[in-house]
């Protein structure tokens, strides 16, 4: 996946390690969230992960142009749980005492033999000196023991305006990273 990159992009690769169960819990909002509608609380979380999953992980990720890609493979000892969050909550909203904002189902890719989501999420935590904004674009790619997921989200640099996410650029990533997986 390196090679998907020029020399725009600062790519790093993290070699293949065994499942860091923190990454799953990373990807949690924190507890005690109102959520709107009410009953896609658990879409907007995610499923719970099997407490004795194991498996192996490997990313790339890639800086320039003003985005910032993550592209993450998974193989695991049993099929993950497919967060699909159905018609009635494919956008939801979400408040706290710190932290408030939304998900939405976006266009994933169709790839063959996978199940694949998009979801955009927009963030606002409030912090020391007032509230900070970031939105992030998640597509992933379930099939079998595997799976692939592109994190996608503009980089802050100081005095530059925010550039809008490639996501076109995410999509494509999320199929090639699947062809590489199958291949």
């Amino acid at each position: 996946m390196k090679s998907s990159f020029g020399p725009d992009y600062k790519v790093t690769d993290i070699t293949e390690r065994a499942i860091d169960p923190k990454f799953f819990a990373s990807r949690k909002l924190p507890e005690g969230l109102a959520f709107d509608p009410p009953n896609c609380a658990k879409a907007a979380v995610g499923p719970e992960m099997p407490p004795d999953l194991q498996g192996n992980m490997a990313a790339v990720t890639a800086e320039g142009k003003g985005n910032r890609f993550v592209i993450i493979a998974l193989e695991t000892s049993k099929a993950l749980p497919i967060n699909d969050p159905g018609k009635d909550c494919a956008k939801i909203a979400f408040s706290g005492p710190q932290v408030r904002g939304g998900m939405e189902v976006v266009d994933a890719p169709h790839i063959d033999g996978t199940t694949t989501l998009g979801v955009h999420r927009v963030l606002q935590a409030v912090v020391p000196g007032g509230a900070r904004t970031g939105e992030l674009y998640d597509y992933s790619a379930q099939f079998g023991y595997y799976q692939v997921i592109v994190v996608a989200n503009p980089l802050v640099v100081p005095d530059q305006p925010v550039v809008p996410v490639d996501t076109q650029r995410a999509r494509d990533l999320l199929v090639r990273a699947v062809q590489a997986v199958r291949s």
